[in-house]
């Protein structure tokens, strides 16, 4: 008995350390192969060439990888441990790790290896050709400071509060108008939900299509200012700067100072392609409402029905709250969506005019490539973490406060 507990301890130390040490290799290899040099074509000739340009400019980078890549073998080290002296308890941890391991290489290799390297390099002077320079959190300091980054947080900022409560309420909408009983539902329901599966970019260019000074948005109003003998100008919808609220105080004889760009409002291009945005996302999140909708007990419609409930007393009293899960997760998925919005703007406006549509993952990748000058990798980097940062406190607030009191639902 007692050497059957003495070999049943060997076995268990042995598996953690071959855990531990999996778990090194793994995340070092992850690294070696994102590991910040000189892209540049005498590094990459070859294997040797590379790892003689990753010892000579990326050791820090693997020195402080490593010394979390210990740390976390020792973590799993000890669970396997422990788990590794129970029979069932072992077979289960084989069985379940053996069939994560293939989507576990992939996310170790092409996302952990790829977010530590964009870490590191920002807090370094780094534009791809040249060796990654240290210095601390200068670009965080420069992001923060930087007039261009501060316009695309404020265009964000706008951009996720009217597009989220915009598509949440009209989704709502929609999905109640097709869960009642009417004629040619399912055609209806196809209608709405098609510019969902068109390519973003194809519903971009039609926009952009539609938006020009000789486009159709132009000619619908040229008509029907016409029909009452009036003459419309063509207004050139993505190249408008004006912000919203600047119209209105000109329109009312005053003027918003340019140092006071942050009273504007959002501008009229940009409010453009919130309308876009608006357009394709509203039939995914109707199918999410949709669904929800078909869950709900009709017994509760009918009880309230025969207590005398109004519709509207109905959607308030009984749909909406039931609702609230579905809620909670529509408003998350489209805060992060508006946040991170990048191709409407590439194709539609490259971030002009003057800023008004600029955003931070435009920035990022302006930034990464060098289409605005030099290439500058490090500060891009810092950009993207401080984006992460902005959309994880976006999302854990309205988590809190929307999902609070969901859970008797």
């Amino acid at each position: 008995m007692h050497s059957e507990k003495t070999a049943s301890h060997g076995s268990s130390n042995l598996a953690a350390v071959g855990a531990f040490v999996l778990v090194v290799v793994v995340l070092l290899a992850a690294v070696l192969m994102n590991a910040p040099i000189r892209s540049v074509a005498a590094v990459t000739a070859s294997l040797g060439s590379y790892l003689a340009e990753v010892r000579a400019t990326a050791m820090p980078f693997l020195i402080a990888v490593g010394v979390l890549a210990a740390a976390l073998g020792i973590v799993v080290a000890i669970v396997v441990r422990r788990e590794w002296v129970d029979l069932r308890r072992r077979r289960a941890l084989v069985a379940g790790y053996s069939f994560l391991a293939p989507y576990l290489l992939v996310t170790v290799v092409f996302t952990v290896g790829v977010i530590l390297f964009a870490l590191y390099i920002s807090f370094t002077k780094y534009q791809i050709y040249t060796e990654p320079e240290w210095v601390g959190l200068e670009n965080y300091v420069k992001a923060l400071k930087s007039r261009q980054f501060q316009q695309s947080l404020y265009n964000v900022l706008w951009y996720a509060l009217i597009v989220t409560i915009a598509q949440t309420t009209i989704a709502i909408a929609l999905a109640v108008l097709l869960n009642t009983p009417m004629r040619l539902k399912q055609f209806f329901r196809t209608i709405f939900y098609a510019p969902s599966v068109t390519s973003s970019v194809v519903i971009t260019l039609i926009f952009v299509w539609l938006y020009l000074k000789t486009g159709y948005i132009n000619l619908f109003f040229d008509k029907v200012w016409g029909f009452f003998g009036l003459e419309w100008a063509a207004v050139d919808w993505l190249g408008n700067p004006k912000g919203l609220f600047q119209l209105i105080v000109e329109a009312l004889g005053g003027k918003v100072p340019s140092r006071l760009w942050y009273l504007r409002g959002p501008s009229v291009a940009w409010m453009c392609l919130m309308v876009q945005n608006i357009f394709t996302t509203i039939p995914t999140f109707m199918i999410m409402f949709l669904a929800a909708l078909q869950d709900i007990n009709p017994a509760l419609y009918e009880a309230a029905e025969i207590d005398g409930a109004s519709g509207w007393q109905r959607f308030w009293r009984i749909t909406l709250p039931l609702l609230r899960p579905i809620v909670v997760m529509v408003l998350v998925l489209s805060t992060i969506g508006t946040l991170q919005i990048f191709d409407q703007v590439y194709l539609a406006t490259g971030g002009g005019p003057l800023d008004t549509t600029v955003t931070p993952v435009y920035l990022v990748y302006a930034e990464a490539l060098g289409t605005q000058g030099t290439i500058q990798m490090g500060y891009a980097s810092s950009i993207a973490f401080v984006l992460a940062v902005l959309i994880f406190f976006f999302t854990f607030v309205q988590r809190r406060v929307i999902e609070r009191g969901a859970e008797i639902y």
